[in-house]
Order: C-alpha cells, then sequence, then structure tokens
C-alpha cells in the first residue's frame, strides 16, 4: 500500500517542462487521497499546492549569486543533501514512494548520497539526459547537431559540446563524475523513468541498467476540444523555448521564404534577435494553453524544427491531437510516429530552403492539411495517454516499487 509519495524537484513552478509534469502528478495524486510531500529545491511556490505539504530548501539556481559559489554548489550541495537526508531520516516509512524529476539546477548530485538509502523505493523521470550526458542534450551545441559519442570517453571529454565553452564543459564532466559516484546507476534497484522508447537506448549508453527502466509517456491535453479546420487557416505557429536547440530561427527564415504568417508563441534568449531580424513574425511571448487555444484556431500548419534528440515532443501531439498538422524534425523521437500515422511530415531543421519548400506546398494543399488534420485529431490520442492514464500508470509503478525489484518494461497507456 501507498503511504505517501515524495515528489523532488528543483522548483514548484507551473511549466511546459519537468516542473510542470511533476506538479500535474502531486495534483492529481493528492485528489485521489494518496499524501504527498513536495521537497522543493528552490523558494515556496506562491500559490501552493491545497492539501499537499511542501517543504522547501531556498536554494538559489545556478543561473543566481556568484559564479564561483554556484559552481562549486551545482558540483555538491551539502544542505541539499542535508535537506532530503533530514526528511528522510524524520519521516520515512516502508510505505513511502520517492520520485526524482529534476536536480541538475539547484539541488545538484548531492541528493543521490541522500536517496541512496531509499533506492529499492526509488524513481527518477528522465525528462532530457541529464542522467547519462554531461550537458544533458546529447546534443553538440556549437556544431547544431545532435551527439553520437559515448558519455565519459575520451571523444566526449576531449569535445567541446557545450553551449558557452569547453570550460564549461570540464565542470559538467566534474558534475557527471560527481553524479556518478554518489549513485550507481548501472547497479541500482531504482527506476530511472525514460518518457519515450527511443530514449532507451541513450540511457544504456550512458551506463543505465537495461533492467532499471521503465517507460511512462507523459499525458497530453489537446489545445483544443474540436478538430481546428486547418485547411482555412493560412499562419504557421511555433510553440516553445526561443532557442537554437530549439531551431525556431531557421523556422523563421523559411516562414520568410515560403511567404506565410508566423506566430511565435514562448521566450528565451533569442527573442530579441528574432524580433530585430524578422519584424513580420508575431510574437507572442509565453501563454498560457487557453490563450493557445485560440492561436491554435487560426493555425494551418504547426512546426516542430528541434536540432536536439527531442525526448517526448508535447507540442507536437498537442498540436496533431487538436488537428493540427505538424512538420517535426527528424531528430524528434516522436517524428516517425507522427509521420506514419499520418498526421505530420518530417523535416530537416538544418535545410531552411526545404523546410520552406513544405510550407509552400502545404499553403497550396487544402486536401493533404485536412487529411492530416482529420487524421492527427482521431488517431493522435494513441501516441500518448491522458492525464488519467497515465496517473493510473504511475500509481501502478509504485505499487510495483513497494512489492519487488524493479522489472524492465512499459506502464504507457492509451
Amino acid at each position: 500500500m501507498i503511504e505517501r509519495v515524495v515528489v523532488i524537484t528543483d522548483d514548484a513552478v507551473e511549466s511546459g517542462g519537468a516542473a510542470g509534469i511533476a506538479l500535474r502528478s502531486v495534483r492529481m495524486l493528492s485528489q485521489r487521497g494518496i499524501a504527498v510531500t513536495v521537497l522543493n529545491g528552490s523558494e515556496p511556490p506562491g500559490n501552493g499546492l491545497p492539501g499537499v505539504e511542501i517543504a522547501s530548501l531556498g536554494a538559489q539556481s545556478l543561473l543566481q549569486g556568484g559564479r564561483g559559489q554556484a559552481a562549486l554548489r551545482g558540483l555538491f550541495s551539502p544542505p541539499a543533501m542535508r535537506f532530503v537526508a533530514d526528511w528522510i531520516a524524520a519521516h520515512d516509512t516502508p510505505g513511502t514512494v520517492y520520485h526524482l524529476h529534476n536536480w541538475h539546477k539547484v539541488l545538484s548530485p548531492s541528493v543521490f548520497v541522500a536517496l541512496r538509502q531509499v533506492a529499492a523505493r526509488l524513481c527518477m523521470t528522465a525528462h532530457d539526459y541529464f542522467l547519462v550526458c554531461p550537458n544533458g542534450g546529447q546534443f553538440h551545441y556549437p556544431q547544431d547537431a545532435v551527439c553520437e559519442r559515448a558519455p565519459l570517453s575520451a571523444g566526449c571529454v576531449a569535445t567541446n559540446c557545450d553551449r558557452r565553452h569547453y570550460a564549461h564543459k570540464l565542470w559538467r564532466v566534474g558534475r557527471h563524475l560527481v553524479r556518478g559516484a554518489a549513485f550507481d546507476l548501472a547497479n541500482t534497484q531504482a527506476s530511472v523513468v525514460a518518457v519515450h522508447e527511443g530514449m532507451l537506448p541513450y540511457l544504456y549508453r550512458g551506463g543505465v541498467a537495461p533492467t532499471s527502466t521503465v517507460v511512462l509517456r507523459n499525458p497530453v491535453v489537446p489545445w483544443v476540444s474540436r478538430r481546428v479546420l486547418a485547411e482555412r487557416n493560412h499562419e504557421v505557429l511555433f510553440v516553445g523555448r526561443l532557442e537554437k536547440d530549439k531551431g525556431v530561427d531557421v523556422l523563421a527564415a523559411a516562414a520568410r521564404d515560403a511567404g506565410m504568417t508566423l506566430r511565435i508563441v514562448g521566450d528565451g534568449p533569442l527573442a530579441e534577435e528574432l524580433k530585430q531580424d524578422y519584424p513580420e513574425v508575431a510574437m507572442m511571448g509565453w501563454r498560457p494553453a487557453s490563450e493557445i487555444a485560440g492561436l491554435a484556431a487560426s493555425a494551418r500548419v504547426v512546426v516542430v524544427p528541434t536540432r536536439w534528440r527531442e525526448t517526448f515532443g508535447l507540442v507536437t501531439l498537442e498540436a496533431v491531437m487538436s488537428g493540427l498538422p505538424v512538420l517535426v524534425s527528424r531528430n524528434a523521437l516522436i517524428a516517425e510516429e507522427v509521420s506514419e500515422l499520418g498526421c505530420a511530415e518530417i523535416c530537416d531543421p538544418g535545410d531552411r530552403a526545404a523546410m520552406a519548400r513544405q510550407l509552400r506546398r502545404l499553403a497550396g494543399d487544402d486536401d493533404a492539411v485536412k487529411r492530416m488534420s482529420e487524421c492527427g485529431f482521431e488517431r493522435g490520442r494513441t501516441l500518448a495517454p491522458t492525464p488519467d492514464a497515465w496517473c493510473d500508470a504511475l500509481v501502478a509503478l509504485y505499487q510495483d516499487k513497494l512489492k519487488a525489484p524493479p522489472v524492465q518494461g512499459s506502464y504507457a497507456a492509451a
């Protein structure tokens, strides 16, 4: 019997990333009458979580404070270790399950030391590749290319793949070594939860034991409940972080070449550059899902031109389930599935001219757009679970953790 679930996360801020998934699990588990505690590395959330126990360390992220102190606490934070270890010492029971979602921005590898003692009842979701890759992306940022090197191999360590500079890459290597010394992923009773089956080869390559892995795809809620009549629309839509690894700069250029109106929902380091270089683009900033629904209603196609090996593809699935055709990067793990289903086309994020040609063709082919729209709306749900089905699978995973050592498998539910 599950007595309590302890969710451990760098922050408890609503977002579309790891913290957002963590908080969704907190709310849904609590609604089912399961006691939940959140161990949050940052400041307490402003609006709180009714009925949920929240303990906050109040620590700074690595982007805050002096660089030297940030570098040291990023390698190993004794306060974060004590924060988690003290809670375990005071409150742990045989029926308590622990779930680590993110740790690399605030909590540091030190939390793995505290969690070793409860490894048999621990789940760790790999929302990205930080468990196995020093830079977290399996991506060569200076070359804008996916990386095929084995993590921590001689070739890996010698390669300047960091988005900043080589010294920062070496710091990341050091952090990865600290994490490895704190917690052996090749020999543990903990479960590593992949959000897509395509992640498994890269997790194995990074040292995760195949017997420790399970797959549970993230839940997806479409932006709209009725099919977007995409064949009547004319706009291109992008939703996501505005960084080079997301490929938004190539999309802006391709949309200009195709003569199509582009709306960008999101924020990030490229925002000002995009505003200056592409004044014709409608820059919408971050918007809640309720407002994205309105923007989606006027879109003809959504483009997901990610350069990195996108682990899940939430925007892609939100779009196809809403009846929006998608141009999705060949680097996204979900790309082949949505293409084979008939609701998306695969694009090359490094080929601006080819992307422009695809956009022009879709702009002039109402029949193809309608077919893709109807296919996604009718069949897209097969690719990811509803929130309720996802929570069912999560509870089943936790129950298994209390019964026996982890067994490789899939907890995905549609």
